[in-house]
């Protein structure tokens, strides 16, 4: 348990380091270009707040100008006037305006019966038209107009510059300058000698001096002077000189203030990476111890993390490392920027979530990595994600989009019928139109869902009790709808079902009858053979009967192998495990040498044969010997059942397409009208089984004639049995 426990305490102690060492790295990265420096006075925010003074010394030293003197430099030039006469338009549009501004003010009080009001808009009125004529009438009257609107513009101005002045004396006070006009030789500075002039800048009192050969005030803000009453950019003029910031400069200054805030930085920033990196060295080397157990408890993680769905785990992947990027980056803020206590506090919270994160991180990705390297296995896990599983059953739920629109649209009526009640409460005049669209929707829309839900339950319990072998009467097919389609599969499989059951139970007589059979077909020559190998083991018997008997047991012998010889020609016809070899052949000649065989039996029958076959030849692309077989035990049959003193008719028909070979006979035996019996194994014409033959002719024949795409046939008429071959033709 302590090994465990310090095994455990190891991992956590590597995580937390390599976190540090990962968020020292970043902050190399990031704020390395600010803290390397040599100080403050080297950074962008110290010359941005060196840029401010530079701009307030050009508002209020550099181009200074007293209020007075502004105003007595306004000038109006001819231009001017008829830009300010026609700014709104020409006269007769300037008036037009104006009726149309107090027009409405004058009647709307006159129709209030305010007639004091109305005689003060008259009087504004009048006021303003003869102000306007006079502009256009008089250069005099427009050009102490210009000059009043040039005074509150530069008013306006002056009022703006005071309002900084505060700011300005504030940053001011950290800073010595002295900067001359290069042009003038005007000095300008807040560093007095003793005889009154500008003195130097001395080093031993300033903490950092910047030397100007040459500075502009171009773009910088509030760069403007006055020339005729207007504001306007003045053109550059270069200063030479220097500015410092004082060693004696306030501590509430803000210079002062940023210029010990960043020392205080500089040294958390290079505190922070000198042991970040030794952190990150640290965790190097402990890698080694716990290596090996990291990749065991990750191997143990493996089965429970496939169980979440593909997308969830590249998601959290994602959520995780989005997290550990604002982690990294922020893990040393609260070091830098909030002193001791919060090193001691923050940081090492921060970075513990950092470490966290980063094993979550790490442990996903390795995960990851190794699923993605089966392109299978990733198909097969993207099969189980929550997208696909989602867009499945949105599919399965729009399969039949019938049912989907009718499902959508009833919920949307529910939905609508149930958020509508709010409104109604709220103004209670709304139940005018809800109860009518309620009664005319809302119902109908109940009592079909009720009915569809009514009808749903009915095929339910019908399907329920087919399922338990109750086979009730048909389910009632009401209209053309999904479910009525559905009812109607359901009594199509019930049917199925019953035929099913008729077959089954078929199958099971035929199964019985077909042992039964082949048990009796075989015992009989096994019998025999046995009782006369009995017959022949006595010593006296007599050498006739001897061979007699020896006799016997070869006929019987070959009836055995005969009919185990069929049964297995049977086998593999039903199994399909044949190989035809096609040919061209002569039916009319394959058939007569079929006949040929039996001639001697077919001139010792009782029967009376009927040969007609074609003159011509019938052709045929046939396995010559398979097929011969057919034939002859189709004659064969005729042969064992034809009834005594009748005919047998073989005729043969030609056509474009197929041969027909019909054999027609009467039957000496009762045949079933089931004629589909007579093409089972071991089945007879003779039910008591005394005449020779295994019962598998007609399976046998059949067999090979479906081979070749053809057809055999039976037709039973009484007694009258008739085969028909049909072959296609060459």
């Amino acid at each position: 348990m302590d090994t465990k426990w310090k095994s455990r305490a190891i991992l956590a102690a590597w995580i937390f380091l390599f976190a540090f060492g990962c968020s020292a790295i970043v902050t190399v990265a990031t704020d390395a270009g600010d803290y390397a420096r040599k100080n403050y006075f080297h950074t962008a925010d110290f010359q941005s707040q060196l840029d401010k003074l530079i701009d307030y010394l050009t508002v209020f030293e550099l181009q200074d100008l007293p209020i007075r003197e502004a105003k007595r430099q306004i000038e109006v030039t001819p231009l001017e006037i008829e830009e300010y006469r026609f700014r709104e338009g020409d006269l007769s549009q300037r008036l037009a305006a104006l009726k149309e501004e107090y027009d409405p003010r004058i009647t709307e009080a006159l129709g209030a019966g305010d007639e004091e009001i109305a005689e003060l808009y008259t009087a504004e009125l009048e006021r303003r038209i003869e102000d306007l004529t006079e502009l256009f009438r008089s250069d005099e009257y427009a050009r102490m107009l210009i000059v009043a609107e040039k005074e509150r513009e530069i008013d306006a101005y002056y009022r703006e510059k005071e309002h900084l002045r505060g700011e300005y004396m504030k940053l001011r006070s950290a800073f010595a300058y002295r900067l001359k006009d290069v042009e003038s030789g005007i000095v300008y500075t807040n560093v007095q000698s003793e005889d009154g002039a500008g003195a130097e800048l001395h080093d031993e009192d300033m903490r950092y001096v910047q030397r100007y050969a040459s500075l502009s005030t171009a773009g910088r803000p509030y760069r403007f002077y006055i020339q005729g009453g207007h504001l306007v950019p003045k053109p550059p003029g270069p200063f030479e000189g220097e500015i410092g910031v004082l060693k004696s400069a306030p501590p509430t200054s803000d210079v002062m203030i940023s210029y010990n805030g960043f020392q205080a930085e500089q040294t958390a920033f290079l505190l922070y990476s000198i042991s970040g990196l030794a952190a990150l060295g640290g965790s190097i080397m402990l890698r080694r111890k716990c290596g090996a157990r990291a990749r065991v408890n990750i191997e143990r993680l493996e089965p429970f993390y496939r169980r979440i769905p593909l997308d969830i785990r590249f998601l959290s992947f994602g959520v995780a490392a989005i997290v550990l990027l604002v982690l990294l980056f922020s893990a040393d803020d609260a070091f830098l920027y909030r002193g001791a206590e919060a090193m001691i506090g923050q940081s090492v919270v921060v970075l513990i979530f950092t470490a966290i994160f980063l094993a979550l991180v790490i442990v996903q990705g390795k995960l990851l990595r190794e699923e993605l390297r089966s392109l299978s296995a990733l198909r097969e896990a993207w099969s189980h994600a929550l997208v696909c599983r989602g867009y499945r059953r949105v599919k399965a739920a729009l399969l039949i989009k019938s049912i989907a629109f009718q499902t959508m649209l009833l919920l949307a009526i529910a939905f609508g019928f149930g958020f509508g009640v709010v409104p109604v409460i709220m103004e209670p005049e709304g139940v005018l139109i809800y109860f009518p669209l309620f009664v005319v929707i809302g119902v109908p829309a109940l009592w079909l869902v009720v009915k569809r839900i009514g009808y749903f339950n009915q095929i339910a319990v019908h399907v329920a009790r087919l399922a338990e072998g109750q086979l009730e009467p048909d389910l009632p097919v009401k209209g053309s709808s999904v479910l009525a389609a559905l009812a109607g599969h359901v009594n199509v499989l019930k049917q199925k079902v019953k035929s099913s059951r008729t077959e089954q139970a078929k199958s099971e007589r035929l199964k019985t009858e077909l042992i039964t059979n082949v048990s009796h077909d075989l015992r009989t020559p096994l019998t025999s053979i046995i009782t006369y190998t009995e017959l022949l083991k006595h010593p006296e018997l007599p050498a006739e009967e001897r061979n007699a008997y020896i006799e016997i047991i070869d006929r019987k012998s070959q009836r055995l192998k005969a009919l185990i010889d069929d049964l297995f020609e049977a086998s593999k016809m039903a199994s399909g495990h044949i190989q035809l070899e096609k040919e061209k052949v002569d039916l009319v000649q394959l058939l007569q040498q079929a006949l040929a065989e039996h001639s001697e039996a077919m001139q010792q029958s009782d029967a009376q044969f009927r040969v007609s076959l074609p003159d011509e030849p019938a052709l045929a692309l046939v396995d010559g010997p398979k097929l011969w077989r057919v034939f002859d035990n189709l004659i064969g049959n005729c042969l064992k059942y034809a009834m005594e003193h009748t005919r047998v008719y073989i005729t043969m028909k030609i056509s474009p397409h197929q041969t027909d070979i019909v054999f027609k006979n009467v039957s000496k035996y009762e045949l079933s009208d089931n004629v589909d019996e007579l093409f089972e194994r071991f089945k007879r014409g003779d039910a008591s089984r005394h005449t020779e033959g295994s019962g598998l002719g007609l399976a046998i024949a059949k067999s090979i004639v479906d081979l070749h795409d053809g057809s055999l046939e039976l037709e039973v008429d009484g007694d009258l049995f008739k085969v028909t071959v049909a072959l296609p033709a060459a």
